[in-house]
């Protein structure tokens, strides 16, 4: 469990959060999720359900963060979404942490809503730092945040996540290269390693190779969470990628996560990366994931 600080107010409350509590506020996000993007015929269901998870361990456990939210992060822990078309579990964890309403989630990706498809700043929406979606860019915006946070003598983190296809873009390469070489070491990034993207497995689209060598090869501490839906195993991983910070090397976590989690017929397929369930679909997820912190 992570520490108390008595100046972020809602870490005194998440130093309560038993398991099972958790497993409660990720049935209610996977029922976000799925509503969101039920509502409006769009969005990311698959990747969104196989973080939720890792979205409410990071937000309820292990990040240091207040929720009156001030865009320089000064003395706080930061994260940045760089595969941002997972916004639905991003947004359902933000309002449940506290950032905004519960109730703006029924606005998701409508006509002048904060809650666009993709994250974006200029609707000044708390929680988040950067616009993201077009693939490849987080890894580098979360450097220059790390490298910021030395520079003022800041000893909070920064917390990344991008998606193992996403890693198919040149651009990581460059700065993980960087990362490794310079020992930027308050950085956790992880990758949420599900082997799907939207045309099919990341296997066949593109085949990465061995991610933890790739990582350790470029200079980084490598953290693999075998079951990245797992509640435990996540507070048990994240918490060791905490304690490998400061040691002049970058935290790489490879979750594996299976895309679609909690919703028995988007599981075990990329089918359901950017589709979203219909009436009688959505009724079925619903059921498999019963109400339990109340819905918007």
């Amino acid at each position: 469990m992570p520490l108390c600080y008595p100046i972020f107010t809602i870490h005194i409350i998440n130093c309560m959060n038993t398991i099972q509590q958790l497993e409660n506020t990720v049935q209610q996000v996977r029922r976000d999720i799925l509503r969101m993007v039920h509502k409006v015929n769009s969005g990311h269901p698959g990747g969104s359900l196989g973080c939720a998870e890792f979205f409410v361990v990071l937000f309820k456990e292990i990040m240091n963060y207040k929720t009156d939210f001030e865009m320089d992060g000064i003395g706080e822990d930061l994260f940045f979404l760089s595969n941002g078309h997972i916004s639905p579990v991003y947004y359902s964890v933000l309002a449940r942490s506290g950032f905004f309403p519960v109730e703006e989630l029924q606005t998701f990706r409508l006509l002048d809503s904060r809650l666009q498809g993709h994250p974006t700043t200029h609707e000044k929406l708390p929680g988040v730092r950067i616009a993201s979606g077009s693939l490849g860019q987080g890894m580098s915006v979360a450097l220059g945040a790390a490298a910021a946070k030395k520079l003022n003598q800041d000893n909070s983190l920064i917390y990344s996540l991008h998606g193992d296809g996403e890693l198919q873009e040149g651009q990581n390469w460059e700065a993980i290269l960087y990362a490794g070489s310079k020992g930027v070491d308050n950085l956790i990034a992880t990758i949420d390693v599900n082997g799907k993207q939207i045309d099919g497995s990341t296997d066949d689209v593109l085949h990465m190779g061995d991610l933890q060598e790739k990582f350790q090869a470029f200079g980084w501490k490598v953290i693999t969470i075998k079951d990245g839906n797992d509640i435990s195993s996540i507070i048990d991983g994240l918490n060791q990628a905490k304690k490998e910070t400061n040691n002049g090397k970058p935290i790489c976590v490879l979750l594996h996560t299976e895309m679609g989690n909690g919703v028995d017929f988007m599981m075990h397929t990329h089918a359901w990366h950017g589709k979203a369930p219909n009436d009688e679909q959505l009724s079925t997820a619903l059921a498999q994931n019963p109400e339990t912190l109340g819905d918007y």
